[in-house]
């Protein structure tokens, strides 16, 4: 399936720059995504500094000392801040999670800026078929788990279980940031999370019954879930981001 045809045509030329869209922006290298940002995802910096895994000053510092040559990513690792295969599997987390809002579908005009390039640096490039190919997976596992998309906008409002009725940890701790008032997109910010697995956790809640839905739909037989919805473990990003970094060392 065909995401973004203006994408496809901008690999086929091999081009570089910036793929702007309504909800983010691809920028692309000889043909290649690699670095994605949208406003409903959280960037690279909040996943490895609300998660704990890097203060935010060592971060400023980055952006501060290597960021007009391009090259932030290599001085976090240079410095010793992360290591070459933390940075990339946190980079990819970040790369997918941004592009799957930012191939989201589009009402206004998409535009491409020949030439431009992120501070960042390029970390690992991935292609525009894995790209397009991750985001058509994600769209439907959230549409096998909950339907209905307005959940995914609308303040998260926890409801009062059912007697017998439990929680994962992750999802226990997206209820206890959930006070009525902060989005899906808000409690990913606050928690270091990436916001498509913040969907994903509240869309489960909004099957289960553990969270108030914008809009009661219309009583339906409860949809399938695909076979390979069982193999997201309780941190789906880190496991399939190592499958997708694996598959990328072997492709040549």
């Amino acid at each position: 399936m065909t995401v973004s045809p203006m994408l496809t045509r901008l690999a086929a030329e091999r081009a570089t720059g910036a793929l702007l869209r309504d909800h983010g922006t691809l920028y692309l290298a000889e043909g290649r995504v690699v670095h994605a940002e949208s406003p409903a995802a959280p960037g690279l910096d909040v996943l490895l500094t609300a998660g704990g895994r890097l203060p935010r000053e060592g971060w400023d510092e980055a952006v501060d000392r290597a960021g007009a040559r391009q090259a932030v990513g290599r001085f976090l690792v240079e410095s010793g801040r992360l290591g070459d295969g933390e940075l990339e599997i946190c980079h990819l987390e970040a790369l997918f999670d941004a592009a799957f809002f930012a191939l989201a579908p589009a009402a206004g005009p998409t535009r491409f800026r020949y030439g431009v390039s992120h501070w960042l640096g390029t970390v690992r490039p991935v292609s525009t078929e894995a790209v397009e190919r991750e985001t058509v997976r994600r769209r439907e596992l959230l549409d096998g788990v909950w339907p209905y998309e307005a959940v995914d906008t609308a303040p998260v409002r926890p409801r009062t279980p059912a007697p017998g009725q439990t929680a994962g940890p992750r999802q226990r701790s997206l209820l206890a940031a959930a006070d009525g008032a902060r989005t899906p997109a808000d409690i990913a910010r606050l928690l270091g999370r990436p916001a498509f697995h913040t969907l994903l956790d509240v869309r489960r809640l909004a099957a289960a019954g553990l969270v108030e839905t914008p809009l009661d739909p219309p009583p339906a037989a409860p949809p399938a879930v695909p076979a390979w919805a069982g193999e997201v473990t309780a941190e789906p990003d880190i496991a399939l981001l190592r499958r997708l970094r694996d598959a990328l060392e072997a492709s040549p």
